[in-house]
């Protein structure tokens, strides 16, 4: 609905974008009961380490990630590009410019080591820090753990409105009316692959989230996991209160936990929780 939108804005006769709008609007109305968004395909993200070549869909560095061209030619350090959207022809450094790849599209993700610290050589236990897009890291991980998993904990963006952070395309900000229609998009791919790797019989996923996406959560997670005992609880963040302007203070936000899991497993994860939250306060 958001891609049939931005169609509409481009037909030249006001009178009939007007009435087609109106159409459109009535349309979105007529919602069935229960959690209803959008797929909001594709996101993107960018591969620094695949070249440039003649075809490639790339994108500034420093800009909107939704703004794709198509490279045409290369001349030693110029790239002469097409821009999908108005096929606005335009010339580049190599270097302002990188590989860019949409939602749905193959991507084969590896591990290259970067660093290594070993404190403990006589033990046998050891952790791994992956650096990358989160979807595409639980795709990885999706090979090597399907349902070996014993505990995710996921502290996903808030939704809250700030420019501080990418998906689907472009920033989001608060005035964006498919602000929370993106969120969950993003999220619902994320957390079934996170299923996949729980174990079906003894697992849990832990969620933190603020008051504004909380009930959109919520219905998520009961979509997704119907077979779990879901509960939420409160945590407490700032005794004092943290002030917000226009707003009352608030000194808690909220936890899901997912359980898919028996009860030991449960305590487990609190004490896990419990040890997460201290080094965050710290």
């Amino acid at each position: 609905m958001a891609l049939l939108q931005d169609l509409i804005q481009q037909i030249d006769d006001p009178a009939l974008r007007e009435r087609i709008l109106q159409e459109t609007n009535k349309l979105l109305k007529q919602k069935k009961f229960g959690l209803v968004f959008e797929e909001h395909l594709p996101e993107c993200t960018p591969l620094y380490d695949v070249p440039i070549r003649v075809g490639s869909k790339v994108a500034l560095k420093t800009g909107y990630v939704s703004d794709i061209y198509t490279v045409i030619n290369i001349d030693g350090d110029e790239v002469q590009c097409d821009r999908r959207e108005t096929h606005e022809q335009k010339i580049f450094k190599l270097d302002e410019l990188v590989t860019m790849a949409e939602f749905g599209e193959p991507i084969y993700p590896t591990l290259k080591q970067i660093d290594a610290v070993e404190n403990a050589p006589d033990s046998g236990l050891w952790h791994t820090l992956i650096e990358a897009d989160n979807y595409h890291a639980l795709q990885l991980l999706e090979y090597l753990y399907a349902e070996k998993v014993d505990c995710i904990y996921i502290d996903p963006p808030y939704n809250t409105g700030a420019k501080d952070w990418k998906y689907n395309n472009d920033y989001v900000d608060s005035s964006d009316a498919y602000r929370h229609s993106k969120w969950l998009s993003m999220m619902e791919k994320r957390l079934k692959i996170a299923k996949k790797l729980l174990n079906p019989k003894n697992s849990v996923l832990i969620v933190t989230i603020d008051e504004k996406e909380y009930l959109h959560l919520g219905c998520l997670l009961e979509e997704l996991f119907p077979e779990a005992r879901i509960q939420m609880i409160s945590s407490v963040i700032s005794p004092r209160g943290a002030m917000r302007k226009d707003m009352f203070t608030r000194v808690e936000e909220y936890i899901y936990y997912v359980l898919l899991a028996h009860l030991q497993l449960y305590l487990s994860a609190l004490i896990c929780f419990n040890l997460l939250t201290t080094r965050k306060s710290i």
